[in-house]
Formats: C-alpha cells, sequence, structure tokens
C-alpha cells in the first residue's frame, strides 16, 4: 500500500513557509520520495497569507493538492484560522506559540519557535527553519541529512551556518517534546 502524506506550511508572508516548502520537498527527492510541492500567498506578499504544500509518497502522486493535511504547521493566527478545519482527525499540528494564541485542538504541539529562533541565531527569520527541524523531528518524513542538505543548497549564499543552527534547534526541540 501507497504511502501519502500530505503537509501544509502556512503563515504570513516574509515568514519563509514557501523556502521551507521548497527546502521539504527537495529533502524528500534527495530521499527517493515522490514529491509534489505548491505555494500560494496574498498579493500583498509581505504580511499577507502564504502556504507551500507539499505531498510526499512512495509512489507517482497523481492528485496534485492537499485536501486532508496529515501535518500543518501554523506560524500565525490568521493561517490557524484558515486551514486549522483542513485537517486530518487525527493530524498533527505545530504551532508558533509566539504568534498564535487560539489553537483548534488540545493536541497541538504548541512551540514558541520564533522566540527559539532569535535564541539560536540572533534573528527571528530563521524560524521557518526551526519549524521544518521540529516538524521532521517530530514526523520523520524525510531524513535529517537529506533536510541538512537541502539547507546547504537552497538558503542565501551565507547563510548556512546560521540556518543549519536553527535546523538543529528544531529537531533538539522536537526531541524534548517528545520525551514529554
Amino acid at each position: 500500500m501507497s504511502r501519502r502524506i500530505e503537509i501544509r506550511l502556512a503563515g504570513t508572508g516574509g515568514q519563509g513557509m514557501i523556502l521551507a516548502g521548497i527546502l521539504l520537498a527537495e529533502a524528500a527527492v534527495a530521499d527517493g520520495k515522490q514529491v509534489l510541492q505548491t505555494q500560494s500567498y496574498g498579493p500583498e506578499a509581505r504580511g499577507g497569507a502564504s502556504r507551500a504544500d507539499v505531498i510526499i509518497s512512495d509512489q507517482e502522486v497523481h492528485f496534485p493538492e492537499v485536501l486532508e493535511a496529515d501535518v500543518l504547521l501554523c506560524m500565525s493566527q490568521e493561517a490557524c484560522d484558515r486551514y486549522a478545519d483542513e485537517v486530518k482527525e487525527r493530524g498533527l499540528v505545530i504551532l508558533d506559540a509566539d504568534n498564535v494564541a487560539r489553537a483548534p485542538t488540545t493536541e497541538a504541539v504548541r512551540a514558541p519557535i520564533t522566540t527559539l529562533s532569535r535564541e539560536t541565531t540572533g534573528r527571528e527569520i530563521s524560524a521557518n527553519v526551526v519549524a521544518l527541524g521540529l516538524l521532521v523531528g517530530l514526523t520523520g518524513v524525510v531524513s535529517r541529512s537529506a533536510l541538512e542538505a537541502a539547507v546547504r543548497a537552497r538558503v542565501p549564499k551565507g547563510t548556512e551556518e546560521v540556518n543549519l543552527r536553527a535546523l538543529a534547534a528544531g529537531f533538539e526541540m522536537a526531541e524534548r517534546l517528545r520525551g514529554r
């Protein structure tokens, strides 16, 4: 039986959800998976709604849309409000506790992603990579080595080491949360 995982990464423009989706898709390809990645953002770009959908499968992806996400990552309250009802019944919801006050379920994973980014790298802009480390650390949807390689290859030149530290911080947070 084929395993198909639907992932939605959502936030506001400028939070890096599109880049996070590309990084996740590239890591999945490196792991030998079939992948489809799409993105959507409002016309106002920075500050408007932004999302990246990634479908990962061990067989060819025939339908290119996320219908019910297995995993939803929300980096803003607006994204949470907009997409929370599009998650499978037992789906994983990951929220940036710094930017999302109202959770759609008591079972959501709440983590201070933006704070951790600021503490780890001195910048909030790397919160998307922290979130990606957290997501992959919790789900194992791609290998850590493939994700690290995607970060090295795709982030802006000169920011590779900062982003790898952000990624490692996300993986460490996942380990702490799993240990609860």
